[in-house]
C-alpha cells in the first residue's frame, strides 16, 4: 500500500510540473518547453499502469483487506486515471500552439486565471487525501464550476471575434486551447469526488452532496455532513441515487434515515404519494424528514425502516417468520384496496405498457422479437403483431372498479419488521388510482423472476405464488370482477415479457419471453369470445 501511494504522489508531481511547463509555453513559447512536456508524457502514461497494476493487485491479493482500504485504493486508482488525463490535454494544448500565426495572440486571453485555479486544486489532492478533509474534496469539485465560468467567459468573447471575419484560424486555435483547460476541470470534479469517496465509502456527487447538505437542513437534522456516516444502496434501475444516512450525534427517531436524490418530477411525486399513503394507511410509509428542490433536481430524506424485505425472508428466514410475514402483508392489502376501491371503471392497458418498453427489452436480447412464421397452411404470428393483436382485444376489457395501487409492487418494495409484526411499503413514485391487477401480476412474478433454482427455495417461492394467487382470485370472486383472468393474463404478459430484460442468464430470460408469448397467443386466441370466458392457464406461474 505504501508504494501505491508513494506512486500516487509522484505521479501528482509530474502532472503538476506538466501543469506548470503548459503555462510557461503559453507565456514564453520556448521550443524546448514543448519538448519537455511531449518528453514526460509516456513516462506519466508508464506511472499511471503501474499504479493502476498495484491497486488491483493489492485488491486481489490472498492477504485480507478492509473495505475502508479497498475504498481508498479505488479512489486512488480514479485519481490516477484523471491525472494522466490532465497531462493528456496539456500535450494537446501545447501542440495545438503550433497552429497559432503568431505565439503572442493567445496573450490576449485570460488564461492565467485558469490556470491558477488547476494549480491550486492539483497542489490541494495530497493534504485533503492525508486529512480526509471533506470541505476541501467538495473545493476541488467546485473548480469545475470556476473553471466553466472562465471557459464560458472566453468562449463568447471569441465568438464575438470571429463574427469579424479576421484571424479565424488564430481565434479557432485559441477555442480549441481553452477547451482542454475547460476539460481539466471535468477531471478536477473527478478526482473531487474520488477524494470523497475515500472519505465516506459512498459514490456520491457533488451535486448530491449539496442536496444532502440543503435537504438535512429542511429535515431539522442537527447534523454537519462531518457527523453522518453515508452508504449508499446498490441495485436501484430508477435512475436515482439512494443512501443510508446514520446521525453519529444523535439517538432520535432521526438518527438513521435514506436520502434520495434524482429527477424533480420523479422525487417530488414520490413525496406526493408518501403523503397519500400516510392518509390511507399510517404507518405503512416511511416518514417524511426534509425534501429539497433545486435545478430540475431534488432530493427526499425519510424515515428508515427496521426490517427486511420478502425477498430477504424468501431466501433467509425460516418458514414460521415468513409465514407471519405473508399473513401480515395479506392483511395489508386487503385492507388498502377496500379503503381505496373506487367504482368507477377502468380500461386495461397492458399490452401499451409492454409497446413502450420493447425497445429496452430487445436492447438486451436482441432475438426477443419473434418474425412472422408459415407452417403449411398455419400461420404463426409475429411478436409486433402479437402485441397489437391482444392490444385490440384489450380494448374491450375492463375493470369495474380502480384501487390505490403501489405500482411497482415487486418483494424488495416490501419490509415486515418482525419486531412489531408489521408491513411497510417502499418507493412510491408510480403509485396511482388503477387496476389491483397491476400490483398482483408485478408480486406474482416478482417471485417467479427470482434468479435461485435450488428446489427448497424454488418450492418456498412457488407455494407464495399459490397462495397469493388463490388469495388475489378469491377477491375478484367476492367483487364480481369476471374479467379477472383475462386481464390477469394480459399483466402477466407484460410482466415476464419485460422482466427478461432484467436477467442475464440467456435461458431463463428465454423462459419468460417464452411463457408470456404463450399467454398472448391464448389471448389472441380470444378475439372472437366472450373475454369473461377465458381461463388462465395458472401452471405458467410456476417455475
Amino acid at each position: 500500500m505504501k508504494a501505491i501511494i508513494d506512486n500516487f504522489k509522484f505521479l501528482l508531481i509530474e502532472v503538476e510540473d506538466q501543469v506548470n511547463l503548459t503555462f510557461k509555453l503559453l507565456n514564453e513559447f520556448d521550443v524546448a518547453l514543448f519538448e519537455q512536456i511531449a518528453a514526460k508524457d509516456d513516462y506519466i502514461d508508464n506511472l499511471k499502469t503501474i499504479i493502476e497494476n498495484s491497486c488491483f493487485s493489492r485488491i486481489h491479493d490472498k492477504e485480507p483487506i478492509k473495505p475502508k482500504m479497498i475504498d481508498m485504493i479505488h479512489s486512488i486508482h480514479v485519481i490516477c486515471v484523471n491525472l494522466e488525463r490532465i497531462a493528456d490535454y496539456c500535450v494537446n494544448v501545447a501542440r495545438q500552439t503550433d497552429y497559432l500565426t503568431h505565439y503572442s495572440f493567445i496573450q490576449k486571453y485570460n488564461y492565467k486565471e485558469m490556470f491558477e485555479e488547476i494549480q491550486k486544486n492539483l497542489s490541494a489532492i495530497i493534504p485533503v487525501f492525508n486529512k480526509s478533509d471533506m470541505a476541501g474534496a467538495l473545493d476541488i469539485c467546485r473548480a469545475e464550476f470556476n473553471i466553466d465560468i472562465q471557459y464560458k467567459e472566453t468562449f463568447n468573447r471569441i465568438m464575438e471575434e470571429i463574427r469579424s471575419g479576421s484571424n479565424i484560424e488564430n481565434l479557432i486555435t485559441t477555442i480549441f486551447i481553452f477547451r482542454y483547460l475547460e476539460r481539466i476541470g471535468d477531471s478536477l470534479l473527478n478526482i473531487g469526488e474520488a477524494l470523497l469517496f475515500a472519505i465516506t465509502g459512498d459514490r456520491i456527487k457533488i451535486r448530491q452532496f449539496e442536496a444532502l447538505q440543503n435537504t438535512l437542513t429542511s429535515s431539522g437534522m442537527d447534523a454537519d455532513l462531518e457527523e453522518v456516516d453515508l452508504n449508499s444502496i446498490l441495485g436501484s434501475r430508477s435512475g436515482c441515487h439512494l443512501s443510508r444516512i446514520d446521525n453519529k450525534r444523535s439517538s432520535d427517531y432521526k438518527s438513521q434515515s435514506i436520502f434520495k436524490e434524482g429527477d424533480i418530477d420523479k422525487i417530488k411525486k414520490e413525496k406526493e404519494n408518501i403523503l397519500k399513503w400516510e392518509s390511507i394507511y399510517p404507518d405503512l410509509p416511511p416518514r417524511i424528514f426534509g425534501y429539497n428542490e433545486k435545478n430540475h433536481k431534488a432530493s427526499l430524506l425519510v424515515e428508515f425502516l427496521s426490517g427486511s424485505t420478502i425477498e430477504e425472508l424468501i431466501l433467509t428466514a425460516d418458514q414460521a417468520l415468513l409465514s407471519s410475514a405473508l399473513s401480515e402483508l395479506e392483511a395489508v392489502i386487503f385492507t388498502v384496496w377496500k379503503q381505496t376501491e373506487k367504482s368507477n371503471s377502468k380500461r386495461s392497458d397492458y399490452m401499451n405498457q409492454l409497446i413502450t418498453r420493447i425497445n429496452s427489452i430487445l436492447q438486451v436480447h436482441p432475438n426477443f422479437n419473434r418474425t412472422p412464421i408459415q407452417l403449411n397452411s398455419y400461420s404463426i404470428m409475429s411478436s409486433e403483431e402479437l402485441i397489437k393483436t391482444c392490444a385490440r382485444i384489450e380494448k374491450d376489457i375492463h375493470c369495474p372498479f380502480t384501487v390505490f395501487i403501489h405500482g411497482d409492487f415487486n418483494l424488495n418494495n416490501i419490509v415486515y419488521n418482525a419486531t412489531t409484526n408489521t408491513i411497510n411499503y417502499i418507493d412510491f413514485y408510480r403509485s396511482k388510482d388503477a387496476d389491483y391487477i397491476q400490483d398482483v401480476s408485478v408480486f406474482l412474478i416478482s417471485n417467479f423472476r427470482l434468479p435461485v433454482f435450488k428446489n427448497k427455495i424454488r418450492d418456498r417461492l412457488n407455494y407464495i405464488i399459490s397462495r397469493f394467487y388463490h388469495f388475489f382470485k378469491t377477491f375478484a370472486k367476492e367483487k364480481k370482477d369476471d374479467t379477472f383472468e383475462i386481464r390477469m393474463a394480459l399483466a402477466l404478459a407484460r410482466s415476464l415479457y419485460t422482466s427478461s430484460r432484467f436477467e442475464m442468464n440467456y435461458m431463463f430470460a428465454k423462459e419468460m419471453y417464452l411463457r408470456s408469448h404463450y399467454l398472448l397467443e391464448k389471448v389472441s386466441s380470444f378475439k372472437t369470445k366472450d373475454p369473461k370466458t377465458f381461463h388462465l392457464p395458472t401452471d405458467i406461474l410456476y417455475y
